[in-house]
């Protein structure tokens, strides 16, 4: 009995299987891209006391960069309108009175970006492209990005100003591995015209 329990030990080893699975032709996952949302630049906070406008002079310009795409977006430069293109000027304290505030409107008030032209759509560049987080917001000053005309009416003194709108970006989904831009900062415009 003991022989036959070894024989039986031996016919019944370790058998491995030798199939091979293979895969068949045209197979695939699938993947989806993602929609490009346009960023959104709207006014934020007061510029600090380095940054005001007067007659004859430039001031900052402080906006928030807005992106609400699952990625980070490199900013590059900014289209602006052109240099006649005048913001209104409006109060955001009690002191000023409604009606002295009316006299400087975009008609009167002759404040428009520093870097602007004759035709709208300038190109000007940032001093430093900036990286906006995805689905983040930027707080940007830009440096002497304003300027007020010599004769800017009197009613202008402490007035805020609703720059002109953007007449474009160039914008662009971040490389692989760019670090975002920390908010809030400062950078410039440039003066060359693309």
């Amino acid at each position: 009995m003991v022989t036959a329990l070894t024989i039986l030990m031996l016919c019944g080893g370790v058998a491995t299987a030798t199939w091979l699975v293979g895969l068949d032709a045209g197979s695939n996952g699938k993947a989806k891209a993602a929609k490009i949302d346009n960023l959104s630049i709207t006014a934020a906070s007061t510029p600090g006391l380095n940054g005001l406008l007067y007659p004859g002079g430039t001031g900052d310009v402080t906006a928030a960069i807005k992106n609400p795409n699952p990625f980070p977006v490199v900013v590059s430069a900014l289209y602006l309108p052109a240099h006649t293109t005048y913001a209104p000027g409006y109060k955001d304290d009690p002191w000023h009175d409604d009606d002295l505030i009316a006299l400087c409107d975009s008609s009167r008030s002759l404040v428009s970006y520093t870097q602007a032209a004759a035709t709208s759509g300038a190109i000007r560049e940032l001093a430093a492209p900036l990286v906006v987080a995805a689905n983040g917001q930027l707080s940007v000053t830009l440096t002497d990005a304003a300027s007020m005309g010599s004769e800017s009416p009197n009613e202008c003194q402490g007035a805020y100003f609703s720059m002109p709108s953007f007449t474009g970006i160039s914008a662009s989904p971040a490389p692989e591995g760019v670090s975002t831009t920390t908010s809030p900062v400062s950078t410039s415009l440039t003066a060359s015209a693309n």
